[in-house]
């Protein structure tokens, strides 16, 4: 991956790790932390700071509120996803709901995502 990382994002990206949202501290403490491939929180990559991040894999996970299905939010997300895919990322979104009602599903697609091949 070849970017540069905006160092000016570097203080909101400590700051959002430290307060995650009620379902990104689930998915970190109950799953990512501990899986078998290593997950960054909060990862400056360029201008993005992406919720998840997992260098092996060239995934990137997001995990989405309400404002991420108002208009702007769909065409900031556009955006966003379309930059990491230049990159060469895989990007995948899930909704706060999802995370909250079907967690263990959420945790087997991840898995799943994990097994397959980098682009």
């Amino acid at each position: 991956m070849n970017q540069t990382n905006n160092r000016k994002l570097t203080g909101n990206a400590q700051t959002l790790r430290k307060n995650m949202t009620k379902e990104e501290r689930h998915l970190w403490y109950d799953f990512l932390k501990e899986c078998p491939q290593t997950f960054h929180r909060q990862k400056v990559i360029g201008n993005y700071i992406a919720d998840f991040y997992c260098a092996k894999a060239k995934l990137v996970i997001e995990i989405d509120g309400s404002q991420h299905y108002m208009e702007k939010g769909k065409k900031d997300d556009q955006n966003r996803d379309r930059y990491f895919h230049t990159l060469g990322l895989t990007v995948v979104r899930y909704s706060n709901l999802e995370v909250n009602q079907h967690f263990d599903s959420v945790c087997e697609d991840i898995l799943r995502l994990l097994e397959l091949p980098s682009p």
